[in-house]
């Protein structure tokens, strides 16, 4: 009809932050792929969406969620680093990796966003549960959404690179995100996760599949900690029982795929009759990965973008 429409909950026709980032690894393997330079051009120069943010005044360090793509300005103030925003981070980091660690910006917005999740976001229960809360305008919204979970594995992947004064600390971090988001299933009685933790008060039931962003979280951690050290020992007991996949073969197998819950905490689960793409595009690959030898692919020589495709490191000039 050539009328333009905008989902519901992106206010007043907003871009929303995670699209500024989850091309950008792919738009500059595209330019490497085809001998193209305008992939590349438009990805990162001269005032691309991932870099431009960079020079945006930001409340607090922080990023919010929307932005107006007419005006260049924030549109409100609701800072999540779950949905909405959670590519844009994940790509800082390895922006920086894919370029060999030649894109110095990258790394420095990076290291700057999560230094400043760390000062406002990141808080701890009165039961000692790590979580990263959600900011609006300068109130903190005490609940951690279910793709927030992905942060533990981009925590323990950037500490790997962090200064040394910032890598045991990120590393203790990385685990603890993580041990929270494992709560999230253990507390739903080994069935799946659900979509939001409200942290003040209990779970909240919510409709999901499964976690995709948790295997990249466990793939990243084990990877870090290779098989041992520093990460939550529970984790690896974790590992061992393989509780999500029988999660999921015994609450989400459907005959013709699986399907979502629509509360996991109820005795027998009511599905929701959807199987999101998501599913196919990480989880499975993420499983995959997980219980596959480490050398599968070595992360010296790849990057894998949000939905577990691997991307190579451009070890040399592309076009040489």
């Amino acid at each position: 009809s050539g009328m333009s429409w905008s989902w519901g909950w992106a206010s007043a026709g907003s871009s929303i932050l995670a699209e500024f980032g989850t091309l950008h690894l792919e738009f500059l393997h595209l330019s490497e792929l085809s001998g193209n330079p305008v992939f590349a051009e438009k990805a990162s120069n001269p005032q691309p969406g991932l870099r431009v943010l960079n020079r945006v005044e930001k409340p607090q360090g922080l990023y919010p969620n929307f932005l107006s793509p007419v005006t260049g300005s924030w549109v409100q103030h609701h800072v999540s680093i779950g949905g909405l925003g959670d590519s844009f981070y994940e790509y800082l980091i390895k922006s920086w990796l894919m370029s060999d660690k030649k894109d110095s910006e990258a790394k420095k917005m990076y290291d700057d966003a999560l230094e400043a999740i760390e000062k406002h976001l990141v808080k701890k229960s009165a039961g000692g549960l790590t979580y990263i809360a959600e900011w609006r305008g300068g109130i903190l919204d005490h609940k951690m959404g279910h793709l927030a979970c992905f942060s533990g594995g981009m925590i323990a992947l950037g500490a790997e690179h962090a200064q040394e004064e910032r890598r045991q600390r990120h590393r203790e971090l990385a685990a603890e995100i993580t041990s929270t988001c494992h709560e999230s299933y253990t507390r739903s009685g080994g069935c799946c996760s659900p979509c939001c933790c409200s942290i003040r008060a209990r779970l909240i039931p919510g409709v999901t599949l499964h976690s995709s962003e948790r295997e990249e979280t466990w793939s990243w951690v084990w990877n870090a900690a290779d098989g041992g050290g520093w990460a939550a020992p529970h984790l690896w007991g974790l590992l061992r029982a393989l509780i999500l996949p029988q999660a999921l073969e015994k609450h989400c197998r459907v005959e013709a795929g699986f399907s979502g819950i629509r509360d996991v905490y109820t005795t027998t689960p009511t599905h929701d009759n959807m199987q999101q793409s998501f599913f196919l595009a990480e989880t499975l690959k993420y499983l995959y990965l997980l219980f596959s030898e480490d050398d599968v692919l070595s992360l010296e020589d790849w990057v894998f973008n949000t939905e577990a495709h691997p991307l190579p490191i451009n070890h040399t000039d592309f076009k040489a």
